[in-house]
């Protein structure tokens, strides 16, 4: 078994960037450079055969490259915050390129996402952090912008789970004309 997602990489100004934004939060467990990433489609744990019949069917996948740009900060988990994340200034392309790979998705037999898209990058996942100082991160980095970047191609990731969080390795680039 492989655990597989669909993402974007982060050119290294913009992870750069985010690194810095990585403090002021108790409870924290900060993304390191490897870790920051905008999901497309988690997929999950699947077989070898479903992973090349995934590749074979993303790589079929035709958008066009688009600019990105990073903007605001927020958290999951409302009254108890289990997420700091940087978001993302509307972009339909983006939404256009993720809705292809979830409908490719759902045509190989893996159940459609339940959840609304919400493009994010995961700057950290929060155990028992104060709820005031995540609210406090929040206002304070709120007007948080990267800096438009382009986006040149998506990438099928394998994730291996340890007990210091995930390691993320890219398994196949797809470009974007």
């Amino acid at each position: 078994m492989i655990r597989l997602f669909v993402a974007l990489a982060l050119p290294d100004d913009v992870a750069q960037g985010l690194l810095m934004l990585e403090s002021g939060v108790p409870g924290a467990r900060w993304s390191t450079r490897e870790q920051l990433h905008l999901t497309l489609r988690f997929i999950g744990d699947v077989e070898e055969g479903d992973a090349r019949a995934i590749d074979e069917t993303l790589s079929g996948i035709s958008a066009p490259r688009f600019t990105l740009e990073l903007k605001g900060v927020g958290v999951f988990g409302g009254k108890n915050p289990r997420a700091l994340w940087v978001g993302v200034a509307p972009n339909e392309a983006l939404v256009h390129l993720q809705r292809k790979i979830e409908s490719v998705m759902q045509r190989l037999g893996f159940p459609a996402e339940e959840r609304k898209f919400t493009p994010h990058v995961t700057l950290a996942r929060l155990r028992a952090a104060p709820t005031e100082r995540v609210i406090d991160y929040v206002a304070g980095h709120s007007l948080y912008r990267s800096g438009p970047f382009e986006t040149n191609a998506f990438i099928l990731y394998s994730s291996r789970l340890t007990p210091n969080g995930s390691i993320y390795a890219a398994e196949r680039d797809y470009s974007l004309t």
